[in-house]
């Protein structure tokens, strides 16, 4: 299988590191020191048990370079550039090819399908856990499976995408709900995320602090009763044992938005938090726990050149 990587983030780059010893991947990314780094010495890989490896991987700043169309094009930027990384998948995605998202929040997949057509474009879910180190440098830094849904005439490309993900290491599974897998990945976002940002620790130190415990639970059981209203069924009974749960799993992770705000750069959170308010808006659930994490990382980003040292 030929595979694209699209964004040298943290989770695009541990992708990539993951499975470029098993089939032909590029990763596609315009960080241009990152490129640099990869190309001079591998994409360097701090698995789980603490060992470090460097992984040879391809890259490319534009689809162009990498030849040959590509089966499976894997989305892995923030929701903010979801459509120029899908118009990259575009430019070298084959006729018959997958776009998979493993984005955060709602509406990336909606929107990489308006780019390159519904039968081409797929959702997927994963609470992996990934921390950039540096360029060309990567840590895994929390297992999670990985949940792919999508259409019914996709299923056969769907179930080739699995077999690959497990061939990488990785847990993966096929469901058929779409919108329960991508709320139950909202739930947590919303219980974990912001407030590792706000608080700037690890995952786990949440479990470890009452109080964060306590706006943990009340964000996620905020977003499970949103989901519910609007008639989609979770993949688990207790949302706050969930979150609590891949905190645990991802404990010396550093979230997405945390690692957004230590470099002062936009965050996710209005496909997050914010999403949860104004679905809870649209559908009479009242979100004030979300509300409030919203307004402070809004504020938060908005205040980056303020800030004190």
């Amino acid at each position: 299988m030929r595979v694209a990587v699209v964004g040298g983030g943290a989770l695009g780059s541990l992708l990539a590191a993951k499975l470029a010893p098993v089939c032909d991947l590029w990763l596609i990314t315009g960080w241009a020191e990152h490129a640099a780094a990869i190309r001079r010495c591998g994409l360097a890989l701090v698995d789980l048990d603490g060992s470090e490896r460097a992984v040879p991987v391809q890259v490319a700043e534009e689809p162009e370079a990498v030849g040959a169309a590509v089966d499976l094009a894997l989305i892995a930027v923030k929701s903010h550039d979801t459509r120029r990384a899908a118009q990259k998948a575009a430019r070298t995605l084959a006729a018959d090819g997958l776009a998979l998202t493993l984005q955060n929040g709602l509406g990336n997949l909606e929107v990489i399908a308006e780019v390159v057509g519904p039968g081409r474009a797929a959702q997927g879910v994963t609470t992996m856990g990934a921390t950039l180190l540096g360029p060309g440098r990567v840590r895994y830094a929390g297992a999670g499976p990985i949940h792919l849904a999508g259409r019914a005439d996709q299923a056969g490309r769907l179930e080739a995408v699995a077999a690959l993900f497990r061939a990488a290491g990785f847990e993966a599974h096929i469901a058929d709900d779409v919108a329960g897998l991508v709320w139950g990945k909202l739930v947590v976002n919303a219980a974990i995320n912001a407030l590792t940002a706000l608080l700037r620790v690890p995952n786990g130190v949440l479990l470890e602090q009452p109080a964060a415990r306590s706006l943990m639970a009340a964000a996620a059981q905020e977003a499970a009763a949103v989901a519910r209203a609007l008639g989609v069924t979770l993949p688990f009974d207790d949302p706050v044992v969930r979150a609590e749960q891949v905190a645990r799993a991802t404990a010396a992770n550093r979230s997405s938005m945390l690692q957004d705000v230590l470099r002062c750069a936009p965050t996710e959170i209005e496909v997050i938090n914010a999403a949860v308010v104004r679905e809870g808006l649209r559908c009479g659930v009242p979100t004030p726990v979300n509300q409030v994490l919203t307004d402070l990382v809004r504020s938060l980003e908005r205040t980056y050149r303020a800030r004190l040292a």
